[in-house]
């Protein structure tokens, strides 16, 4: 993994992703040699010369500044992750000894707090999508979210993935965006760099959408599931930073009142009572 030239790479993808009409160009009646906008239009719509945006590129100069920074944001089209995610990229790196992690693990007090939520399926994930602890019912719910896992690989690697999921693209694509948000700026992490490596080897699509350098701080959304015995579910989610845990962030499902999916989830919830026996679930998630 490069690590020389982080801005100029994540510059490089959004550009390539950018249309032409979003920013009020024509597409040269498809004449265009290269994929989005070319260097020297993001560089005249932001308002800097084309010979430093090129340097930016290239990692000649790597610390642009805030009116740049937000001037390239705007021209391609980036939210407010993304732009944070730009943000540390553009900051001068600070040279520290790097100190080895330890094993991530879920509070006692908070294991028991999920266990104790019968009808809502919730998780503990690590900061490069582990799951770290997880609920009786989020277990029944989807194999994805059972302690020991790690969603990036499930999601990529497991073709029942791909069944578990009708919108199996959508899920992909911000698995891999949240990944690059949790994980942050410090790409050459070892645990990063051998998950990144493995899953680049052994799917394309995770290479694809890795390339694009999308960056998703997930914090609350609705996600489709099928289930082999209840039938498909829409759910939301929301999200939760845990405090003292950096890194961790705590995941729970809930349903529409009055909805097909609630009864599902009901159902799902009665077939994981027999794991519910308080000394079984805290070995689960301890």
């Amino acid at each position: 993994m490069d690590n020389e030239n982080r801005l100029g790479e994540f510059l490089r993808a959004r550009r390539e992703l950018a249309r032409p009409e979003q920013v009020g160009l024509r597409d040269d009646l498809g004449r265009r040699r290269v994929p989005g906008l070319r260097r020297e239009e993001v560089a005249m719509l932001a308002g800097v010369s084309a010979d430093y945006y090129v340097r930016l590129e290239q990692g000649r100069d790597k610390h642009p500044s805030e009116q740049v920074i937000e001037a390239l944001a705007r021209v391609l089209g980036l939210d407010d992750d993304a732009v944070a995610y730009m943000r540390e990229l553009a900051r001068p790196a600070t040279r520290r000894r790097r100190a080895a992690r330890r094993p991530e693990r879920v509070s006692p007090g908070l294991s028991r707090l999920i266990n104790s939520w019968t009808q809502t399926p919730a998780l503990v994930l690590g900061r490069y999508l582990d799951v770290l602890a997880n609920n009786p019912i989020a277990g029944a719910l989807n194999p994805c979210s059972v302690k020991g896992q790690n969603q990036v690989r499930v999601v990529f690697l497991d073709p029942s993935a791909r069944t578990s999921y009708p919108d199996w693209e959508a899920v992909a694509r911000d698995t891999v965006a949240s990944l690059r948000a949790t994980a942050g700026t410090d790409l050459d992490d070892p645990r990063l760099t051998e998950l990144v490596g493995e899953l680049s080897l052994k799917s394309e699509d995770f290479r694809r959408l890795w390339a694009r350098h999308d960056v998703l701080v997930r914090t609350s959304g609705t996600k489709r599931f099928v289930h082999p015995m209840v039938g498909e579910l829409t759910l939301g989610y929301q999200t939760f930073a845990v405090n003292g845990a950096e890194g961790q962030s705590l995941v729970a499902y809930h349903a529409e009142p009055g909805s097909a999916s609630e009864q599902a989830l009901q159902l799902l919830a009665s077939l994981a009572a027999p794991d519910l026996d308080p000394r079984r679930a805290e070995a689960s998630t301890g």
